[in-house]
């Protein structure tokens, strides 16, 4: 699955490529940042950020033609909306023939018909998330998604598990309803999702070429959150925001390095070999960078120590896993 999301890096000063006060999912608030459009490729055995691009805001900086120069921005480089830098990135990695069948991303790109046009044009499933008020057409009818939502009875609501969270398994109750069904092409949906807890909802315009049952498309919407850890893997692994650059092309050098470091820790924690062993967790990225860095860097402990180490640590946090996991599995 390829998931589309972006991330912020604070900056200070105004001389970095793209930088300018906007809004920061990283920070939670306006910042004085850089943002970064980012593809993420996802699969049963791990994950790893593929493909990224600087978004350049076009009326600080694309019509500030000496600002660029400074900044080394290239002359051929256009305003591109988020959405249209999400949609060049994935129709690049269709062509370089990386196998996917799924995108998701968030309500900046599920907004976007471009982008879904696109993705349906090569017969792309997608599962897009929407705001509430988005309207949608239902048996003929333009209605906005809460609208839908207010007319699922409580029968049609199903329970199913959205991938794993940190702290265990995350239920919700979801709920869809067919959309669209004047189009010949494909199947599309809106799916709804409802807190357990605080009855918050989120929605999703969903597409398959084929029809798909309900369980599928929750699948996909939860592995959205894959791209959000492969963010705080980057940053806190490989240093993907540990940079001082300010130019086009340097912003892209030190992005590209940090993400092949991180494809590197993700393939070596994919290619471990199966165990059914629940005394200890697998090796997770933090934890093999944590290994390359003292067997390669350090001289003064021997391998046995080193690896014993990483072996007590992997089982007490296995039984925090489980801790955790009861306490949510709880009714």
């Amino acid at each position: 699955m390829l998931i589309v999301d972006e991330t912020g890096f604070v900056k200070k000063g105004t001389g970095s490529a793209g930088v300018q006060r906007q809004y920061s999912g990283t920070a939670g608030r306006i910042e004085n940042c850089q943002i970064g459009v980012f593809l993420a490729y996802a699969t049963p055995a791990g994950r790893a950020l593929l493909d990224r691009r600087l978004y350049l805001p076009a009326h600080t900086w694309l019509a500030d033609a000496e600002r660029c120069q400074a900044a080394g921005i290239p002359d051929e480089i256009d305003f591109a909306t988020k959405p249209a830098l999400a949609t060049a990135m994935v129709l690049a990695a269709l062509e370089a023939g990386v196998p996917a069948h799924w995108v998701t991303g968030d309500e900046v790109y599920g907004q976007d018909p471009r982008l879904r046009t696109a993705l349906e044009e090569r017969r792309m499933g997608y599962v897009l998330a929407i705001a509430g008020n988005r309207r949608i057409n239902l048996d003929g009818v333009q209605l906005s998604a809460a609208q839908v939502a207010a007319r699922v009875a409580d029968r049609h609501w199903h329970r199913y598990r959205a991938g794993q969270g940190a702290k265990g398994p995350r239920w919700y109750a979801w709920a869809w309803a067919r959309i669209d069904e004047n189009e010949t092409d494909g199947y599309r949906w809106l799916l709804i999702r409802r807190n357990l807890t605080t009855g918050e909802l989120a929605f999703y315009r969903c597409y398959a070429p084929p029809r798909q049952p309900l369980m599928t498309l929750v699948k996909i919407a939860g592995v959205r959150w894959a791209i959000e850890e492969s963010f705080q893997a980057a940053k806190g692994q490989v240093g993907l925001d540990h940079y001082q650059a300010r130019g086009w092309t340097a912003w892209h050098r030190h992005i590209a390095l940090a993400m092949l470091a991180l494809a590197i820790l993700a393939a070596i924690a994919a290619a471990q070999p199966s165990s059914t062993a629940t005394d200890r967790i697998p090796l997770t990225v933090p934890e093999i960078r944590r290994l390359l860095a003292t067997l390669l860097l350090t001289c003064h402990r021997s391998f046995t120590d080193v690896l014993r180490w990483s072996d007590w640590r992997r089982r007490h946090q296995a039984t925090a896993r489980r801790c955790h996991y009861q306490r949510r599995s709880e009714p």
